[in-house]
């Protein structure tokens, strides 16, 4: 999902928002937070709109808050 900026494309982004413990949840999801790049409770990351990142936010989507970045 491509956004036109100024003449340049640029790609639409989410900001992830860790805001459950991991503690007691099976390890595919501590992988998941993980590579996902969040390490403390209510850290935020923003990565890039892809299918990769929505499949990973999919499966611990009760752990996140998600939010498109304007």
């Amino acid at each position: 999902q491509l956004r036109v900026h100024r003449g340049s494309v640029v790609m639409a982004q989410l900001k992830i928002t860790y805001t459950k413990s991991i503690i007691g949840r099976p390890e595919s999801q501590r992988r998941i937070i993980r590579s996902l790049g969040l390490t403390r409770l209510h850290q935020s990351v923003v990565h890039g709109d892809t299918p990769t990142i929505r499949g990973m936010v999919r499966k611990v989507t009760h752990l996140v808050k998600v939010e498109p970045v304007e």
